[in-house]
């Protein structure tokens, strides 16, 4: 058989060792014609030149052919790239054209594969006949068009797509139809070889790429030829065997002559095939199974595996095994992919496992690992591969490598945990008991499923991970769904009494039955994965609707008669009682009238309404408020019998709870704790209700209000009565909202609802000075729930008529909403006393207090997008961006961006107030004379540059932003004079190295307004100081003077890239308006010369003289090429904020605004600086960025100056814009 390198039974690892055919070890002549290396045992590969060339007739029309027109080379290429010929028809024609002239076919399919790789170069007759292969090679390397990464393996398109398999498919066929006689004339199969190996060794990625996948794909051929040699060699030795035991007289001695040369003949040509793949293996496989390119390996593995599935006599041992184990600890994905799935085909087969225990032994480990790789398609076939593994031999895997698979049935994705599932099931369930044949089918309790539903319930708890039912579930859904959806053994199991000798099931086993069981009803009945499972809502097939119309008409007949007595049993156990009633959920409730079940209707609501008198748990009521809003359907017919026993019990709540109520009030201070514990759990019962039903007929209102102000006037009113009571009353008003905005609502209903939402309101508002925290943080959810919904948002869509009720909270009361933030939210962890009950040194208590202090900020920040409160009260908020990072960096960041998205210039403002504010804070507790090099400032600066970072790069969107930033910036600065006189500095002027972090995201002529602005405030004497303490008056002026040459800081979006005319020195300046001059060139330094004219006028204007001339501004208004001028520039900024903004969802997890940058606040990121990459990466956390660079023309047009959007005239007084005017260009206003 194939000669196969013997290898150690430890697999060592492959060395770096280089053993590629050198050019003089390919199967070619040398120059003198004769051949240097022997191939196929000794003989000869190709045919000397001169004999090559033999025949005036051939070798002419060769030469003629190939000078004349190089097309006819491309015909084979052409035909398999089109792919619409049959492919055997094609190789017959190649066939008669070798056997006619097999210089001139063999030399058409010389230049095929090299077509095939994507060279434009042409093998020549005369190219075939002198030279070796190696030397064509280098030829068609130099012709090799590599402008373009692109090849027919790799291009994309529909003409292109193909093109691989009919390439691999010409080769099959190709060596199908030559096996009987070519591939043995050791020419044809020599020279292609020989040509592919030279190929596979080139330096070029598209010539090694395609003759690896060809030289795979014609050993696959060969093995193939080989397997039929094999074969037909078993049948001749067996004829000869039989015809030689014959008897004397019956042996035909001619016969077997004829099938000892037949032997010797498939001997003979069983010989040529294994050297012709030793070659192929040794010349192309064992190099390029480690090539660099990652398609190049996989093609090696796909093809050895099915080497080794073909003919697992020759190819099924050690010596090839081991390629594929070396290779499954590849660093790529589609690599590991191709080991795995060859590695399926050979586990698939049982009698291959014999020659497969060493190797499963070395590398089991491996396999097990890879059920956790990156990739998950990966991980989907090492599962299957030991899923596999497992069906073959249940010795080879230990319990810790089960269990290792075992808990990838809770994986989020769905192919991991299916592939997970079925291992599990296998595992676990593949021993079922056999049932007799003839006897009774058993059902329920004594099913055969019985026992495999008790294994997953034994599974599921030791799992302990008792909130992922529905995980596990969906896990074994699709191999186990009989078994899960027996739910008559599921009930039998909770209500019959267990078999004599068989153990019954301990409470916590019933009650993870019961929610396993309500896990598969929910399953069959919605036909989706869980949450966090789901891949997007897939249309259903007509025979999966069937299967879903068939399930639910299934359990809903046996659990309408099974459920009331499942309650009756486990009527006092709340977690038991919660998952069963949720089941009616799924019901086709046209069953209780067509089935004839009402009496078992009437036995369900009796439970149910006996469930709500014994119970005050929330999750138990609101589970009866909701299984009886489904029920209350008006489609269907039992709705009147639903509808009545709701009413009945409402009726007795409400009237007992105004009764307790009013005797509970009565009694004031005297009340005990039983008249209070009856008014509470009244109330938890109305409540649960109330939020699904619409209570309004029963006038709650007026009960709850005035309980909630005794409670304020006497303040001893127990919490949880306050709490739930704010809840009702909440209730209430969202069900008299929701009527009004149905239909056309009267006045008088309008003004009713006006008062209770106000009035309620107040009530919030006197709760939030609560000596209770938890009555606190509940009034303040729900203040800020009413303020939302009630805002001016509510008009929209057509509801115009319920203006009367938009409600805007006044100052004292966004006032109270801030400081509660401040004071509950912002605070260590450690601080917080009240909302863990004790247990601070519980972690899963600090993660409940984090999570309900991360919903109280949330609600609030939804206040500052939605416009309620001013959006000046976020400073506050933006102020702990970095000391509280890691809690809330999330919601800020968000907050920040829709903030921006709906007023930028509002949203800057904000900015930079908060950082005045964290500025001030640091005055009062470090003096005026602290050390700039102190933490706190150097805090309040880190902040300062990641609020600039959060600008993105796209200047023009956020110009006027930046400018008014700087504007007020600089205000704050110069506010407070020193009381030393003015020689002194001022005494927030520290508070421009601050500003200064926001110095690079203005534009190049922004920067020359916001520097005149500056020296506004300046006097002639702190022009001239240069010691420390003006030091940030020094940098702050360097900063808006510095890149006055560099305009890559200018991006667009939305326009062309534009800029200064001193941009391009060729360019010459625009004509100056109105008789002014032509604007001066720029100096290096950003420091323009001006003339002694303008140099006069700008002081006498300014009446501020500096030591340097400051620079003229020499940018014009930027038009807007939708608008027309206008002379109203504060107009153009103070714009309507807009008020109906998309949604946020700040508590959902995995998108919005608890993802980590789900959506960067830089709007367009576009690169303008390589260096300042690195401070964006570092401020946004970005995971990737894309980024899109400006067309090189783009810089050309920059070179034409355009108007600028920024007018000065914004925050310069009267003397400033006269000496603007004076300025080359003319600074004009625009909308």
């Amino acid at each position: 058989m194939i000669a196969a390198p013997e290898i150690p039974s430890d697999f060592p690892y492959p060395q770096d060792t280089d053993t590629r055919f050198s050019s003089d070890t390919d199967f070619s002549e040398d120059p003198d014609g004769r051949n240097s290396t022997k191939g196929k045992g000794g003989k000869k590969g190709k045919k000397a030149a001169a004999e090559k060339g033999k025949g005036g007739k051939g070798a002419g029309r060769l030469n003629g052919h190939h000078q004349e027109n190089g097309m006819e080379n491309m015909m084979l290429f052409e035909v398999v790239k089109l792919g619409r010929s049959a492919m055997q028809s094609v190789v017959d024609d190649w066939i008669e054209s070798y056997k006619h002239d097999r210089d001139v076919a063999l030399l058409d399919l010389i230049n095929f594969f090299i077509q095939c790789s994507g060279c434009k170069g042409v093998v020549s007759g005369e190219m075939f006949r002198n030279m070796q292969n190696s030397e064509i090679i280098r030829r068609m390397t130099e012709e090799f068009d590599e402008d373009s990464g692109d090849y027919p393996l790799t291009i994309a398109g529909p003409q292109w797509k193909k093109f691989k398999s009919s390439f691999c498919e010409f080769i099959a066929v190709l060596v199908r139809q030559c096996q009987y006689s070519i591939i043995y004339d050791e020419y044809m199969m020599d020279t292609v070889i020989s040509l592919l190996t030279g190929l596979s060794d080139s330096q070029v990625r598209a010539f090694r790429h395609t003759s690896t996948l060809a030289a795979m794909k014609l050993m696959t051929a060969l093995v193939n030829v080989a397997l039929n040699l094999s074969i037909n060699m078993d049948n001749t030795q067996r004829q000869y065997e039989a015809e030689r035991n014959k008897m004397v007289a019956k042996r035909a001695n001619d016969r077997l002559e004829l099938l000892l040369q037949k032997r010797k003949e498939l001997q003979e040509n069983q010989d040529e095939i294994e050297n012709m793949m030793n070659a192929i293996f040794k010349g192309v496989f064992v190099h390029r199974y480690r090539d660099s390119i990652a398609e190049i390996r996989a093609i090696c593995i796909e093809e050895i595996g099915v080497w080794m599935k073909l003919y697992s006599d020759a190819f099924l041992n050690d010596s090839y095994l081991k390629y594929v184990g070396w290779t499954m600890h590849d660093k790529q994905g589609e690599v590991r992919l191709k080991c795995l799935t060859a590695l399926q085909g050979l586990y698939y087969n049982r009698e291959l496992n014999a020659r497969l225990e060493l190797f499963t032994s070395r590398f089991k480990d491996r396999i097990v690992s890879m059920t956790l790789d990156k990739e998950y398609d990966v991980a989907v076939q090492a599962i299957k591969l030991l899923t596999l593994v497992l069906h073959s031999t249940d010795e080879v895997l230990s319990p810790e490598d089960c269990e290792s698979v075992y808990h990838l049935v809770y994986s989020a994705h769905r192919p991991v945990a299916i592939a997970a599932g079925e291992f599990l099931f296998k595992k676990l369930f593949s021993q079922r008991e056999p049932e007799e044949e003839g006897a009774p089918k058993r059902r329920g309790r004594q099913s055969p499923n019985a026992n495999l539903i008790k294994t997953t319930v034994f599974f599921f708890l030791e799992s302990e991970l008792h909130e992922h039912a529905a995980y596990l579930v969906d896990s074994l859904w699709e191999c186990g769904a009989e078994l899960l959806k027996d739910w008559e053994c599921m009930t039998s199991l909770l209500l019959d009494d267990p078999l004599p000798g068989e153990e019954a099931l301990t409470d916590r086993q019933e009650t993870a039955l019961i929610e396993i069981m309500l896990c598969t009803v929910r399953q069959a009945a919605e036909c989706h994965p869980p949450v966090g499972r789901g891949t997007g809502k897939r249309v259903m097939t007509a025979k999966e609707k069937k299967t879903q119309l068939d399930d639910r008409t299934r359990m809903t007949e046996l659990f309408a008669v099974a459920l009331p007595p499942l309650l009756a049993k486990y009527a006092v156990d709340a977690e038991k009682v919660t998952n069963l009633l949720q089941l009616p959920q799924f019901f086709d409730l046209e069953i209780y009238t067509t089935g004839r079940l009402e009496k078992h209707l009437e036995s369900l609501l009796r439970q149910i309404r006996e469930i709500v008198e014994k119970h005050t748990d929330t999750e138990v009521l609101e589970a009866c408020s909701k299984t009886y809003h489904a029920l209350c359907n008006e489609e269907f017919t039992i709705f009147n019998r639903v509808d009545i026993a709701r009413s009945q019990l409402l009726d007795e709540l409400v009237d007992k709870f105004n009764r307790l109520l009013e005797d509970f009030l009565q009694e004031g201070e005297d009340a005990d704790e039983d008249d209070a514990y009856q008014v509470l759990s009244t109330l938890k019962r109305i409540t649960a209700f109330h939020n699904a039903h619409d209570l309004s007929q029963w006038d709650l209102f007026t009960s709850n209000f005035k309980l909630l102000n005794t409670g304020i006037e006497n303040g001893d009113m127990p919490e949880q009565i306050v709490i739930h009571s704010l809840q009702c009353t909440h209730y209430v008003i969202l069900w008299h909202l929701a009527k009004l905005s149905e239909g056309s609502s009267r006045k008088e209903d309008l003004v009713t609802l006006r008062k209770q939402m106000r009035a309620f309101c107040m009530m919030c508002q006197r709760y939030l000075t609560n000596v209770n925290t938890a009555v606190k943080e509940q009034a303040f959810t729900i203040l800020c729930d009413v303020l939302l919904i009630f805002s001016h948002q509510m008009v929209s869509g057509g509801r115009e008529h319920l203006e009367p009720l938009v409600y805007s909270p006044e100052d004292s009361l966004q006032s109270e909403l801030l400081s509660f933030i401040l004071n509950h939210v912002f605070i260590d962890q450690d601080d917080d006393t009240n909302s863990t009950d004790g247990q601070q040194d519980d972690e899963a208590g600090k993660i409940e207090a984090l999570h309900k202090r991360r919903n109280l900020l949330a609600a609030y920040c939804k206040l500052i997008i939605y416009c309620v409160v001013e959006m000046k009260t976020g400073a506050d908020i933006f102020k702990q961006y970095m000391r509280y990072y890691n809690d809330y960096g999330d919601i800020i960041k968000e907050t920040m961006s829709k903030t921006r998205q709906i007023d930028k210039i509002q949203c800057a403002k904000t900015l930079i107030l908060s950082l005045q504010q964290l500025f001030n804070e640091m005055l009062s507790e470090l003096g005026h004379g602290f050390d700039r090099s102190s933490s706190a400032f150097c805090g309040i600066k880190e902040l300062a540059r990641r609020f600039s970072l959060t600008f993105g790069l796209d200047q023009v969107k956020t110009r006027d932003a930046i400018a008014m930033l700087h504007k007020d910036g600089i205000e704050f600065a110069f506010k407070e004079p020193s009381p030393q006189g003015e020689g002194s500095t001022p005494l927030n002027l520290a508070f421009l190295d601050i500003l200064s972090e926001f110095s690079s995201k203005l534009m190049r002529q922004d920067k020359r307004t916001v520097h005149m602005y500056l020296e506004r405030f300046m006097t002639f004497q702190m022009a001239l100081q240069r010691e420390d303490c003006w030091l940030p008056l020094i940098s702050y002026r360097n900063s808006l003077q510095a890149g006055g040459d560099d305009d890559t800081m200018s991006v667009m979006s939305g326009y062309s890239s534009r800029g200064s005319s001193v941009r391009s020195k060729k360019t010459k300046p625009p004509a100056a308006t109105a008789g002014t001059s032509a604007a001066k060139r720029k100096l290096p330094e950003g420091i323009e010369e001006s003339s002694s004219s303008s140099s006069e006028v700008w002081q006498q204007s300014m009446q501020t003289p500096v030591m340097m001339p400051s620079p003229h501004l020499t940018s014009t208004a930027m038009r807007d090429p939708k608008r027309g001028r206008d002379d109203s520039f504060m107009g153009h900024h103070q714009q309507t904020p807009q008020h109906h903004q998309t949604p946020m969802d700040y508590n959902r997890r995995g998108t919005g605004l608890m993802e980590e940058d789900e959506e960067p606040i830089v709007e367009d990121v576009m690169m303008s600086s390589e260096g300042r990459m690195d401070d964006l990466n570092e401020g946004m956390d970005f995971d990737t960025m894309d980024i899109d660079l400006p067309p090189s023309k783009n810089r050309r047009e920059r070179s034409e100056l355009k108007p600028d959007y920024f007018d000065p005239a914004s925050i310069m007084d009267e003397s400033v814009r006269n000496a603007a005017s004076l300025t080359p260009y003319h600074i004009q206003p625009i909308t």
